[in-house]
């Protein structure tokens, strides 16, 4: 009895040794974690290695009574938080602060929604959104640096009903933006070529997102050149270190904040050259197109740049994810007006026509039931609720598939009264990216 008294204590004194007031009860993470799997029977997954990492107070941040929250007590002062993946498994994630889960969605969406009772309060609320976006976006300065574009053409390529021509132009001192012009061909014969010169013409211009290959992308290329066959100049152009931007100035600007603003910034550059090289655009039918993180920057040009008439983001907008890259979200635009999302800065677009095209498969999946009432709700301010329509594709994943690509056929069908009947994806041709590429090298200054 004696012997084992004593065993006791020398095993409370290790501990008290070990774990203290003065030491402020820490233990190793892994330990700790450990335990809490055996408590509470679940199975931990990790996003980072947690060797070495201490955790203060460990045993005293423990609810018997919720892994949810002990969980959240264990991880919150490393700046990792957990997420559930489904039953008995919940995953050990780095913060994300652009990502949020759906509940806090319908709690933001919520919030907002009680700002505004009327098109008054709105717009009242909007115009401070839209100073405040630009503000802290930085992009005035830059605007007020921009050199003449002199841009470069390269000479047409011509296809099936369609011609491509790859440009180059200046943006501010030192920086050139590139992309790719996809224009209608004129119809054939001698009477319908001098009305096809008086014609006037949509223009469409479509930042990327981080789909493979960017530009050069086949998906991407066959909507380019679908929309452009059916009557519409369509523009395409390099996210910020992407293509030949990443010559200029290296692949890691892309993961930077300077990539968000410059990236808005090329593309209010590249409205002004279309509206000034081709007097062909009709001024009131200027669309804007995205997917992913091009539907994020489809959604910052609409707030920053009047000109636009036609909004639409593809899988891309979402009240409980702001994007992941820098390029996105690297200015904190999202903390304007007290706090916003895309959903709201989407719905700034009000009354103009939108189309927003969501999936089952990644953050718009909540689009149907929750981002889409928000949006009909501003939009009916105006008594213009059938100009914002949602497709929905519950059984798709984050990509730019042909559902997706059709929705957006028939929405600037509809909108901009394309040539329906030119709608097959059979008659582009995919052009390899030497074909797309001006082929001119630049080394950052």
């Amino acid at each position: 009895m004696r012997k084992c008294l004593t065993l006791i204590l020398l095993t409370l004194a290790m501990t008290t040794t070990a774990q203290n007031y003065e030491n402020q009860f820490t233990r190793p993470l892994h330990d700790v974690m450990a335990d809490v799997e055996k408590r509470f029977g679940i199975r931990l997954k990790y996003d980072m290695d947690t060797t070495g990492l201490q955790v203060k107070y460990a045993d005293f941040r423990i609810r018997p009574y919720s892994v949810e929250e002990t969980l959240s007590n264990l991880l919150a002062p490393l700046d990792f938080k957990p997420v559930f993946q489904q039953k008995n498994v919940w995953k050990v994630k780095r913060y994300e602060y652009p990502r949020r889960q759906p509940e806090d969605g319908v709690q933001l969406i919520a919030w907002l929604g009680s700002l505004y009772d009327d098109r008054s309060q709105w717009e009242t609320r909007s115009d401070t959104l839209r100073c405040e976006v630009i503000e802290r976006l930085g992009i005035t300065p830059l605007l007020k640096q921009r050199v003449a574009p002199k841009p470069d053409f390269t000479e047409p390529r011509l296809h099936d009903g369609y011609m491509v021509q790859t440009f180059r132009c200046n943006t501010t001192p030192g920086h050139t933006v590139c992309g790719s012009v996809y224009m209608p061909l004129p119809p054939k014969g001698k009477k319908t070529r001098a009305k096809a010169s008086k014609r006037q013409l949509p223009l469409i211009i479509c930042p990327n997102g981080h789909f493979s290959q960017g530009r050069y992308n086949a998906d991407l290329q066959k909507r380019y050149a679908t929309l452009a066959r059916m009557g519409a100049i369509c523009v395409s152009y390099d996210l910020w270190g992407w293509g030949e931007s990443a010559d200029e100035v290296g692949s890691e600007a892309h993961h930077t904040s300077e990539a968000h603003v410059m990236q808005a910034l090329n593309g209010v550059t590249i409205l002004d050259l279309m509206l000034d090289t081709f007097d062909c655009i009709d001024t009131t039918r200027i669309g804007v197109n995205g997917g992913s993180g091009g539907g994020t920057q489809a959604v910052l040009l609409s707030v920053i740049d009047p000109r636009y008439t036609a909004l639409c983001p593809v899988v891309s907008i979402s009240s409980w994810f702001d994007g992941g890259c820098p390029c996105e979200s690297g200015m904190p635009i999202q903390l304007s007006g007290g706090g916003t999302c895309n959903v709201e800065l989407a719905a700034m677009f009000a009354p103009k026509p939108m189309l927003v095209v969501s999936d089952g498969g990644d953050w718009t999946s909540t689009t149907p039931t929750l981002e889409y009432p928000y949006l009909w709700r501003i939009y009916n301010f105006y008594g213009a609720s059938h100009l914002v329509n949602n497709v929905h594709l519950p059984d798709e994943r984050h990509d730019f598939g042909p559902n997706k690509r059709q929705a957006v056929y028939d929405f600037f069908i509809r909108t901009f009264r394309l040539d329906a009947s030119k709608l097959d994806e059979s008659k582009v041709t995919i052009e390899d990216e030497k074909t797309l590429r001006i082929h001119t090298k630049h080394v950052r200054p």
